[in-house]
């Protein structure tokens, strides 16, 4: 049983290093003609044109800010549900509520996307001024509501770690309830409450779908999340249908904006791993 265990672990391991070995291998010939500084640097993105561009910042800044607008409402939301279902809830709507939530886990995120073009973007026409049919912001809101179970679920976790010992020792002192979960139970889940927020950030910044139907496929470099552009993995996606040659370097340029992403999200995860290592309680 060991072995077999240990197999499996040394196959995921194995894995991992196989895909980072493609990436690096297949940007190595994207990079012999684009120098990283254009790649890094440039602000046009128009890697079909017959005067090719390959300046990464409109892909770049669209992924961000899809990703800044999800955690902009997963944080507080899920912060907030996570304390309700940890300190509050009882445990039969405890054990109602969550198992709902993460329900929409299992929701195919083709269905968040047309649901963001389909509905929420007309319904926020209705009160956005200038919000075009492609944009941001609403793949955004859907991100952020998309990655809700992750934040929840995990924080909870976290939460419920933290011993009623503590809990009490807060009480026998006079605090009332939301006293002792925001000056207790916070504070000592902060690890884990933090790697919910370091996994929701990797979800959103890797998501594909939502962000392919409902931002648009249009590199843009602007900062008005009322506009559509074209996100990283939005790229990946156009680029992948096969229109271009294999070999080209408009094609290899799919796996440097990869490898791009995969350092961003293990910079998040890095930052992340720190923060648990520090802040970790042990009871």
């Amino acid at each position: 049983m060991r072995v077999f265990l240990f197999l499996c672990a040394a196959l995921s391991v194995f894995v991992t290093f196989a895909i980072v070995y493609i990436l690096i291998r297949d940007s190595a010939g994207f990079f012999a003609h684009v120098p990283l500084f254009d790649f890094l640097f440039g602000t046009m993105w128009t890697p079909v044109f017959a005067d090719p561009q390959f300046g990464v910042l409109p892909l770049l800044a669209a992924t961000l800010q899809t990703a800044g607008l999800a955690m902009i409402i997963a944080v507080p939301f899920g912060l907030i549900m996570a304390i309700y279902l940890s300190e509050y809830a009882k445990p039969a709507v405890r054990e109602t509520l969550k198992p709902a939530l993460e329900m929409l886990e299992a929701v195919p995120t083709v269905v968040y996307g047309y649901f963001a073009l389909l509905v929420m973007t007309p319904f926020l026409q209705q009160f956005i001024p200038g919000l075009k049919g492609i944009n941001l912001l609403v793949p955004g809101i859907i991100l952020g509501i998309m990655i809700l179970p992750y934040v929840v679920s995990v924080s909870e976790d976290a939460m419920r770690a933290v011993p009623n010992s503590l809990r009490e020792g807060g009480y026998a002192l006079g605090m009332a309830k939301w006293q002792v979960a925001t000056r207790i139970v916070i504070p000592g889940a902060f690890s884990g409450i933090t790697a919910a927020f370091i996994l929701g950030m990797s979800r959103a910044v890797g998501e594909t779908m939502v962000l392919a139907i409902a931002a648009g496929q249009n590199p843009n470099l602007t900062w008005d999340p009322r506009e559509g552009a074209a996100t990283i993995t939005a790229y990946i996606v156009q680029m992948s249908l096969g229109d271009v040659a294999h070999g080209s370097v408009a094609y290899e340029s799919i796996f440097a904006v990869g490898l791009l992403l995969f350092v961003i999200t293990l910079t998040f995860n890095v930052i992340g791993f720190y923060l648990r290592r520090k802040f970790r309680e042990a009871y």
